[in-house]
């Protein structure tokens, strides 16, 4: 057990945060009042934490600062969704589709999604596995550059260089797939896709706004379900289903459109001293997005939308 420094991303930018090696995992901690810690990346790592109680007995007794941790959270994995452990449990959620054959997925689809899928190929759209090299890079720069908001938020990939936009994907290249689409030799939508065990998990979907009317998203997804199903994995996973009380969000929709489902995996809570205890009591472990009422986190993030474009026209 160490201590030391690991390089993360916060909102595209790279920062350094204090880190504990913990049976080579990296656990950092979020929080001011108190400290929740996890395992970084640990939705894109394989396997999980086989023995806990061993590896949360090393985290608590490291009392250094910044990675001292008051609250020790993790999850299990698709597809162990009983929960296999004796401590407090609450239930995350995933995006999921299960893959048995890109048939079976069709015909759970929309006539909508279905009409989306043909409309991107009778419009020129092309998907394919991509190489990952510097003309990826290159079209990956372009789509950041297409729009400095996207959801109604500053895009933090706008305007990043090469070197930038290399070093946002070159995580678990290892264990990772890339699928573009492209209109022509244009790159108009990229997906990202992680293996993790017999899971295909999607860590990035980015498409080009300017060409919204080509459905490259619906066209990506299909790609990854029928090249995803060849490989013989089990699931395909699109980061998270819900996103706290936000019940009418586009992401949302436009995964449950295209086959997605909502799966439900155990996320254990730990407290580890006093103040992780009280924490947990008064439910302050839980992020914000499920905390506050829906009707305030919508008006919140009108907010947000309209600094972001006043900022925006002023600048």
């Amino acid at each position: 057990m160490a201590a030391n420094k690991l390089e993360i991303s916060v909102r595209g930018k790279w920062i350094s945060v204090p880190a504990l090696e913990v049976e080579g995992k990296s656990v950092t901690a979020t929080g001011t009042v108190f400290k929740v810690g996890a395992v970084w990346d640990e939705q894109w790592l394989e396997g999980e934490i086989n023995q806990p109680e061993t590896f949360i007995a090393s985290v608590k007794k490291h009392r250094q600062p910044g990675c001292q941790v008051d609250i020790f959270s993790f999850g299990q994995k698709l597809p162990n969704t009983t929960p296999q452990h004796a401590y407090h449990v609450e239930w995350d959620n995933i995006a999921a589709i299960r893959l048995t054959s890109y048939d079976d997925w069709w015909q759970t689809l929309s006539q909508d999604t279905r009409r989306n899928v043909r409309t991107a190929a009778k419009r020129g759209v092309v998907c394919r596995v991509a190489e990952f090299n510097d003309d990826l890079i290159r079209g990956i720069m372009g789509i950041c550059d297409d729009a400095p908001m996207r959801q109604g938020k500053r895009f933090h990939h706008y305007g990043k260089d090469f070197d930038a936009v290399k070093r946002d994907y070159v995580s678990f290249l290892e264990r990772s797939e890339f699928i573009g689409a492209y209109l022509q030799d244009e790159l108009i939508g990229v997906m990202k896709i992680v293996h993790v065990n017999k899971v295909a998990a999607i860590m990035q979907l980015l498409l080009k706004a300017s060409h919204y009317d080509k459905r490259a998203g619906n066209a990506l997804v299909a790609t990854a379900v029928e090249h995803c199903t060849n490989r013989k994995m089990d699931h395909l996973t699109f980061l998270k289903y819900r996103y706290g009380n936000k019940h009418k969000n586009p992401l949302t929709e436009f995964k449950r459109r295209n086959g997605f489902e909502e799966v439900l995996v155990p996320r254990f809570y730990v407290p580890l001293t006093t103040k992780g205890r009280i924490a947990m009591a008064l439910n302050l472990h839980r992020p914000w997005l499920e905390i506050l009422p829906e009707r305030l986190i919508y008006f919140l993030l009108d907010m947000r939308t309209r600094w972001c474009e006043w900022v925006l026209r002023a600048s």
